[in-house]
């Protein structure tokens, strides 16, 4: 059976791609690099193989940084929107796609988390944190 077809686009969709091959490493990088660039604790990243993705719309409105001391760190971004999106690493091997800016569940789930000594000083477990389905209530 082929492997399923998974989409994924920016925040203002004039950016849209596909991976049509294996999803074989879904992570949690909680590198000082990757906390920057998201905004957020870590970044949730799925690695494919180059020959497996494609821009479907919109490749001419990704761009792309690359800090000069970093090995494989690169990152892209829509120009309108500022929404990750999927880059190829320095070294040409892997294509790293933010889980974010997926359409649909991929198939798999991530299994482990990377540059941990590098986490946030700040970080906290999502499940030792409340929870609401919304925003939490008022307190008077």
């Amino acid at each position: 059976m082929p492997n399923p077809r998974i989409t994924g686009r920016c925040l203002c969709n004039r950016v849209t791609y596909a991976i049509t091959g294996n999803l074989g490493i879904f992570q949690y990088c909680h590198c000082s690099r990757c906390r920057k660039f998201t905004g957020s604790a870590f970044a949730a990243n799925l690695l494919v193989a180059p020959e497996d993705f494609q821009w479907l719309d919109g490749e001419e409105c990704v761009n792309r940084y690359e800090l000069a001391d970093a090995k494989y760190f690169a990152t892209s971004f829509c120009k309108h929107c500022g929404s990750s999106l999927p880059w190829l690493t320095k070294g040409g091997k892997a294509v790293v796609v933010p889980a974010g800016s997926l359409d649909d569940h991929p198939g798999i789930g991530p299994f482990q988390n990377i540059f941990w000594e590098s986490r946030a000083a700040w970080y906290v477990e999502p499940n030792a944190l409340p929870s609401y389905e919304e925003l939490p209530p008022k307190k008077n």
